[in-house]
């Protein structure tokens, strides 16, 4: 039950508008709250953000009434605490202020101000004839299903996933090489049970878009109204020698495929362990491998990640993540992969083009994925783009398709960040999913609703924390570096002429969450004034948006 809790050593509220503060809550232990001011009304709310527990002081303060998490770019509505962006699946608690007897007060319950989160209520009885299918079991279906409960869609939802669980955090595969199913969950199962939200395990085959109905492997149908499609990527597997048949040979998508790999390494620790590709996956995977083996991975570019985020930036993560223990190949081509003498059926070796030949106890490819969409492939009704994506619209409803939409790694929608100007594009980022799945959402609650702007957010972990806002579509041509990157403590701007449309940083919060809400509301500077050293951080956000 609510009552009255004294904030410690406040006697008033003075924060000035845009300030904020976290505060102690007196007669509960370790209760905290944060107090945000917002055009000159203060409020009080959890201080914590909901998905990893990164303390929300550190985050950004909108004037349009947004605070955004500094690590990973969630974001919540000051006002009611409601989430705006992903990663966050709930809200923050809000607490009434009181002003008296010369202190500050705050009413909730104890067991909120603890949780330091709001419990989100989607209980549901299914009512009227409505019936939205998913087909995935990943952050765009999670964000999908949860927003249509959330905004009080009463009709009937079915998730179809090839996946044995609930949707699971997929993030914390490859960075952490988790595998307890229930510290992955980002709902138990008796969650969908409450809110009326029936999951399947099969495989989707086919979809009749005229009759409205879709197959799937076990030989069942399922007829919708609405359909969501969010089947999210597929690993792609090397067509070289000896990859598809020697085991040992690992792709990291789904928890079996992890618990695979921490099998495979067992207890016996000093594996001798290649990791083809230098990519996100091979980087995080490889560095969280090496602390207790012998990690080898092999690039094809000068610098890890290159393409992406520059040799300047490549060379940071090289070093941060040599520093664990990973060996390098770069320039590195692969010839084959080789079997073990011991067992002729394990792999035992990887051999380079240049003749080199790395041993292995086992390998771990990081080569990239493709959209999920191979049931669609002989689809008339449904054209894919040349990369296998369905291309959207605004509100992710497929092109030539009424009432599918696509979401995730599967979608080519028009981007509006800054450089982009709509430019269609396929992002394959957690955040992004989600955010794609709640738009959905939202489409089929409110289908006269205007589409929302969000900024495409991702983060890595190679030796450090890298975080990561904007996207590239059209490209960029030149990096403005800050701070120390041989320390690896960064800040790199990616600009398309002087136009930044990128931001990635190490160990320099928040400048990703403040460029992001920069880009979002049209004001980051551009490359002209970084290179003078303009640090965004002390940039004052403005209140319009302008995308």
């Amino acid at each position: 039950m609510a009552q009255e809790y004294q904030i410690k050593g406040l006697s008033k509220l003075d924060l000035k508008s845009g300030e904020k503060c976290e505060v102690e809550v007196e007669g509960i232990e370790n209760g905290k709250v944060l107090l945000a001011n917002v055009n000159g009304q203060t409020h009080a709310m959890s201080p914590k953000c909901t998905h990893y527990g990164a303390p929300l002081k550190l985050g950004v303060l909108s004037p349009d009434g947004r605070i955004t998490c500094a690590w990973h770019g969630a974001c919540f509505n000051v006002a009611s605490g409601d989430v705006e962006d992903a990663p966050a699946l709930d809200p923050l608690a809000k607490f009434q202020i009181v002003e008296k007897d010369g202190g500050v007060y705050i009413k909730g319950d104890e067991s909120t101000i603890k949780a330091s989160r709001r419990a989100v209520n989607t209980k549901c009885k299914v009512q009227g004839q409505e019936k939205v299918v998913v087909v995935g079991g990943g952050s765009g279906a999670m964000g999908a299903v949860q927003a249509l409960r959330e905004q009080e869609f009463k009709g009937a939802i079915t998730m179809i996933s090839i996946e044995q669980s609930p949707p699971i955090d997929r993030t914390k595969l490859s960075k952490a090489l988790m595998t307890d199913k229930s510290k992955l969950e980002l709902r138990p199962q008796e969650w969908f049970k409450e809110s009326s939200i029936e999951t399947v395990s099969d495989e989707v085959t086919s979809v009749d878009f005229e009759k409205k109905s879709l197959s799937t492997k076990s030989g069942s149908s399922y007829p919708y109204t609405k359909l969501i499609l969010a089947t999210g990527g597929v690993p792609k597997l090397l067509p070289l020698p000896g990859f598809k048949e020697l085991s040992n040979v690992f792709l990291l998508r789904s928890l079996p495929d992890a618990q695979a790999i921490v099998s495979a390494v067992g207890e016996k620790k000093g594996k001798k362990i290649v990791v083809v590709g230098s990519s996100f996956i091979g980087m995080e995977v490889g560095n969280c491998l090496a602390k207790e083996n012998d990690v080898t991975v092999v690039g094809m570019e000068s610098r890890p990640l290159e393409r992406v985020m520059g040799a300047e930036a490549g060379e940071v993560f090289q070093n941060l993540v040599s520093k664990n223990g990973v060996k390098f190949h770069m320039n590195a081509g692969v010839e084959a992969a080789g079997p073990s003498k011991e067992d002729s059926k394990k792999v035992g070796s990887i051999t380079l083009k240049d003749g080199t030949i790395l041993p292995a106890d086992l390998v771990i490819l990081g080569t990239g994925v493709g959209p999920a969409t191979g049931f669609l492939k002989d689809n008339k009704a449904v054209s894919l783009e040349k990369d296998g994506s369905l291309q959207v619209d605004e509100h992710f409803v497929v092109k030539g398709l009424k009432d599918v939409y696509a979401i995730g790694d599967i979608a080519t929608f028009p981007y509006h960040g800054p450089g982009s100007n709509g430019s269609l594009t396929r992002i394959e980022h957690w955040n992004v999913a989600q955010n794609a799945g709640r738009a959905a959402a939202k489409a089929i609650v409110s289908p006269s609703s205007k589409s929302k702007v969000f900024i495409p957010v991702f983060w890595s972990a190679m030796g450090s924390q890298l975080r990561y806002c904007g996207n590239t579509p059209n490209g960029w041509d030149e990096l403005v570096m800050q701070g120390e990157p041989k320390e690896g403590k960064f800040a790199a701007f990616y600009g398309k002429g002087d136009t930044v449309v990128a931001v990635a940083s190490m160990m320099m919060d928040p400048i990703m969450s403040q460029s992001a809400e920069l880009m979002r509301q049209g004001k980051m500077p551009g490359l002209a004034e970084l290179r003078k050293g303009v640090d965004v951080r002390d940039i004052k956000l403005p209140g319009e948006i302008k995308m």
